[in-house]
């Protein structure tokens, strides 16, 4: 006969922290550090934080919003400068900012293939667009310039931060990385005449010398390369 179960006081238990967004956000985070993104389902964090997944939806509606505040909430730190205090040194601080939010998805290459499918939101983002506007203004960008260029800077940054960490993760990269450079060094001078002329420099460079030149140049591209016109009606 098993022993009689001995009923435990309400009283007795610990009270479960109340549900909340930034608890759910904070829980979905440390999962993700621990487990990795594909490990953060609605089940899962419903598990952790002691509720039903149902219960979840009250704060977030879907994956796609929880990624975006996963996103949110590591970009609050992320160090960002005051733009009016940098005059010449714009540039040197707009590739600044925009190296330390790559390195900051690197780190996180499921949430950075995430991110370059959604439209983040939260406060902390926003206000990353408001620096990166403030950097482009203070060394002279037009604001439709600007304002488009922003869009192409964090769309750079995101897809390089997915496509390295994704290399980064699988094992045959460093592989296929070989074939490629012993390829373009294989390659027969009359047949590549151009490879052959840039042999040398296709591989020179660290990664992260090519990264801030990158910047440097789509920003270059930005602050010279003015919007189109708006089209006008056909009468």
């Amino acid at each position: 006969m098993s022993p009689r179960r001995v009923p435990v006081s309400r009283r007795d238990r610990p009270a479960k922290p109340p549900l909340s967004r930034a608890g759910a956000v904070s829980a979905a985070l440390r999962i993700m550090k621990e487990e990795g993104l594909e490990r953060v389902t609605m089940r899962r964090l419903a598990a952790e934080l002691d509720t039903g997944p149902a219960s979840l939806y009250v704060y977030v509606q879907n994956m796609a919003e929880l990624h975006g505040a996963i996103l949110d909430e590591l970009l609050a730190g992320l160090a960002l400068p005051d733009p009016g205090g940098v005059d010449e040194r714009w540039r040197e601080e707009l590739i600044g900012v925009l190296t330390g939010y790559t390195q900051l998805l690197l780190g996180q290459p499921s949430l950075a293939r995430s991110v370059l499918a959604l439209r983040p939101s939260g406060p902390h983002y926003v206000r990353l667009v408001d620096t990166l506007l403030g950097l482009l203004y203070a060394g002279g960008v037009p604001v439709a310039q600007a304002a488009w260029g922003v869009d192409l800077l964090l769309q750079h940054a995101t897809a390089t931060a997915a496509e390295q960490g994704a290399r980064n993760e699988a094992t045959e990269a460093q592989a296929e990385q070989d074939a490629f450079v012993e390829a373009l060094n294989d390659a027969a001078d009359g047949d590549c005449p151009n490879i052959a002329h840039a042999r040398h420099e296709l591989f020179s460079g660290t990664g992260g010398q090519r990264l801030a030149w990158t910047f440097d140049a789509i920003i270059a591209g930005i602050s010279t390369v003015a919007v189109p016109e708006p089209a006008q009606p056909r009468g």
